[in-house]
């Protein structure tokens, strides 16, 4: 079973809550699973060779939540090829914005340009069909997780 690092990006709670529902799915299913909300670079770092999880929300115009950013541009800036890297996105956000999931594409798009391999589609969850984000989630969670 895989070891999977779950990178947060969250403002008002909802992401965590879609993380730690991901955790208790992921976990049932055999995984090691770590949550991180306010991840550092070396924690990033330990699961390279691993699984990363990126669950984020968006905000202002697309933006990373502020507990996600600075980790997102210290791998930007800092970290460069991760070939050996396996990862999957859930992506938070409001269709009514023009960057609807601008978060969490912006964290797809950058793994992608690492050369980091993602492990199926990126989650979209509309905050304006979506209630209760982390039981929307529950179904791709466990499907993810079969594809590890």
């Amino acid at each position: 079973m895989a070891k999977i690092g779950v990178f947060v990006g969250t403002v008002y709670g909802n992401a965590l809550a879609v993380a730690e529902e991901a955790q208790q799915t992921l976990q049932q299913q055999g995984h090691e699973v770590e949550i991180f909300e306010d991840a550092t670079l070396e924690q990033w770092q330990a699961y390279v060779q691993q699984v990363v999880l990126v669950v984020t929300s968006t905000t202002g115009q697309g933006d990373l939540p502020d507990n996600i950013q600075p980790l997102y541009a210290k791998l930007n800036d800092n970290l460069g090829y991760q070939p050996d890297l396996h990862y999957g996105v859930i992506a938070l956000g409001d269709s009514s914005y023009d960057n609807f999931c601008g978060g969490g594409h912006t964290f797809d798009e950058l793994l992608q340009e690492q050369g980091a391999k993602r492990i199926g589609d990126v989650l979209l969850i509309d905050a304006i069909e979506v209630v209760e984000p982390e039981v929307f989630a529950q179904n791709w969670i466990e499907e993810w997780g079969a594809l590890l």
